[in-house]
């Protein structure tokens, strides 16, 4: 999360995926301004989680509309903001209202 507010990302969005499911722990949803940002964003996130010891896969740099990281126990999906808007995974895994109002009144 540090990573990604330091560069900047927007609407950074963390989802608790305990008892949800079994992919991940949890799972953190930002977005960047372009696809050279999304590019950059997601690149020096996997290089902090391989420098930390972790594991990192990345999956969709090319395009750069939508990039996954796989990090084990976090799934980091970093989105330009169209792209967000149309697959809306905030709603899929049923973020509370509550979270949805934070992240409404930060945009305000």
């Amino acid at each position: 999360m540090k990573s990604l507010d330091d560069d900047q990302a927007q609407n950074i969005v963390s989802i608790p995926l305990e008892g949800k499911s079994n992919i991940a722990d949890h799972m953190v949803i930002a977005e960047g301004r372009s696809t050279r940002q999304v590019a950059s964003m997601a690149q020096k996130l996997a290089e902090h989680i391989k420098k930390a010891g972790g594991e990192a896969r990345i999956e969709g740099l090319a395009n750069a509309d939508w990039v996954l990281i796989d990090a084990g126990d976090v799934i980091v999906h970093i989105f330009r903001p169209e792209v967000r808007s149309f697959y809306n995974l905030e709603r899929m895994w049923a973020v509370g209202e509550e979270e949805a109002s934070e992240a409404e009144a930060a945009e305000a």
